[in-house]
């Protein structure tokens, strides 16, 4: 009987316990460990965080779908991993601190015959000083708290709009080495229709600060459309977007402080400036979990499984080089942990290569780029992607290697505003392959323009919507999941 442990419940990590469980049986042991006890399908949490879906739309209970799946769950928080085992167990051990009530606080080994590292982000609003909604002076859609936390503070920000008080409301990065640029853009979109609904949005100046160098990058270099025979960049898709809808823009910026009402940044060419706000929704930047290694004797091994910022190094090229250097081929294709062939790292947990976005520096030695996204479909395609692996190797297949590059996986995103079947728009991009490969695509900003598209429409708004009710069906493992595409 081979033991699998998944660490985390998140898109990868839930994806791949699934589908470990479907193709193994009760034969194999099936462990997730996640501190959280309900999953999150965080796309929807734009909408929770203007007050269009509640937190309850967006959360449902781990627990009963792996009960009902016979999946071990572990509620506690992974801490600790032994990759080359202990006494009891040479294939690996994982410590792990319960965080469920009735356990919280203890501790246990776990042993493992495959690992599955799908921790995910850690949210490192500490990055920034007064950054985020606890303790600090700017909200965040991150969790369903913070979004229903959000989304309270926009309505009292819209009940001074009606009482004729004018406001000011920024959205965006909170640091200078952010991801997750698209999260920020269909907030500010959600935002300027929330306060179209409320006829309130002549008095309101809406505000997008971003580390993007222009806009329509997301983290990804930006995109190429084609339309009517017609080539058009993703900067001039975003940008007509925010002239149609009044929102300006802060580009190039790395917020240094976030005082009561005050955004202190710098920008791409080192100078220092402020920005008033009445209201602020300001993304963390991301970090590992803080997962530790030791080997068996005890000793510190965690610099050989994992970056300096925490994630873990998989079967990509991580070797340091000019940007102009960089190939889609140094991307990872299986998740392998070099060394160790049965951990794997997944979603956000795996350390990228290098960024996608050319790097950029002010004269003051800041870095003002971001960080390569790998959220969404990417992350379930490479959660599932690993668990096929990992069937293969425990049923007698040692040199399997199932492969999921981003280099060679398309995505899409779709911003959408309002809930309803009739009301509501959506701008909605795909992608492909996510990393930009220059060499087989020179002329195209390294995509397939067959795959890369950018559309403005209620076709958009019905998708997402259909995609929210889709994707949570098939996170409850109900009747034909499997059949629904990561």
């Amino acid at each position: 009987m081979a033991r699998v442990v998944v660490l985390g419940a998140g898109v990868s990590g839930h994806t791949a316990a699934l589908h470990l469980k479907r193709k193994l049986g009760d034969e194999h042991t099936i462990t997730v460990v996640s501190p959280n006890s309900q999953w999150n399908w965080i796309p929807s949490n734009i909408w929770v965080g203007v007050g269009e879906m509640d937190k309850k739309d967006v959360l449902f209970p781990l627990a009963p779908v792996y009960a009902k799946k016979g999946i071990e769950f572990v509620q506690a928080l992974a801490k600790t991993i032994l990759p080359n085992g202990d006494e009891e167990n040479p294939q690996g051990a994982v410590d792990v601190t319960y965080t469920s009530p009735e356990r919280k606080g203890e501790t246990e080994r776990l042993r493992y015959d495959y690992l599955i590292n799908a921790t995910g982000p850690k949210l490192r609003f500490e990055a920034t000083e007064g950054l985020g909604p606890d303790g600090g002076h700017s909200v965040s859609v991150c969790t369903a708290d913070h979004a229903v936390h959000a989304a309270a503070e926009l309505d009292a920000v819209i009940a001074k709009l009606k009482a004729g008080e004018k406001q000011t409301l920024v959205v965006g990065m909170g640091h200078g080495m952010c991801t997750c640029e698209g999260a920020a853009f269909e907030y500010v979109f959600n935002v300027d229709h929330e306060l179209r609904e409320a006829g309130v949005r002549d008095r309101a100046e809406l505000i997008y600060l971003t580390n993007e160098a222009q806009l329509g990058d997301f983290g990804v270099d930006g995109m190429v459309f084609e339309e009517r025979g017609f080539k058009q960049s993703s900067q001039m898709w975003t940008e007509s977007i925010f002239t149609e809808r009044n929102v300006f823009s802060i580009l190039g910026a790395h917020v240094t402080k976030v005082d009561k009402g005050v955004i202190h940044y710098e920008t791409l060419d080192g100078e220092h400036h402020t920005q008033q706000f009445d209201f602020a929704m300001l993304l963390p930047p991301f970090g590992g979990v803080g997962l530790t290694a030791l080997d068996r004797d005890g000793s510190d091994i965690t610099e050989e499984l994992f970056a300096p910022n925490g994630f873990m190094r998989v079967d990509g090229d991580y070797t340091q080089k000019p940007y102009e250097q960089w190939r889609a081929s140094d991307w990872p294709e299986t998740y392998e942990v070099p060394g160790y062939r049965n951990i794997f790292a997944v979603g956000i947990a795996f350390a990228p290569p290098h960024g996608i976005s050319k790097p950029r520096t002010s004269p003051n030695g800041t870095v003002i780029a971001p960080a390569p996204p790998r959220t969404g479909m990417p992350s379930g395609v490479m959660g599932k992607t690993v668990a096929m692996t990992i069937v293969d190797r425990i049923k007698g297949k040692p040199n399997a290697a199932h492969k999921a590059a981003m280099s060679r996986l398309g995505a899409a995103c779709v911003a959408s505003s309002g809930t309803g079947l009739r009301k509501g728009s959506a701008a909605t991009m795909t992608m492909f392959p996510v990393v930009p490969n220059y060499e087989k695509y020179p002329d195209t900003g390294g995509r397939n323009l067959k795959g890369t598209r950018g559309q403005i429409g209620l076709s958009g708004h019905w998708m997402k919507l259909m995609l929210h009710y889709l994707f949570i069906y098939k996170a409850k493992a109900r009747p034909g999941w499997s059949l629904i595409p990561e």
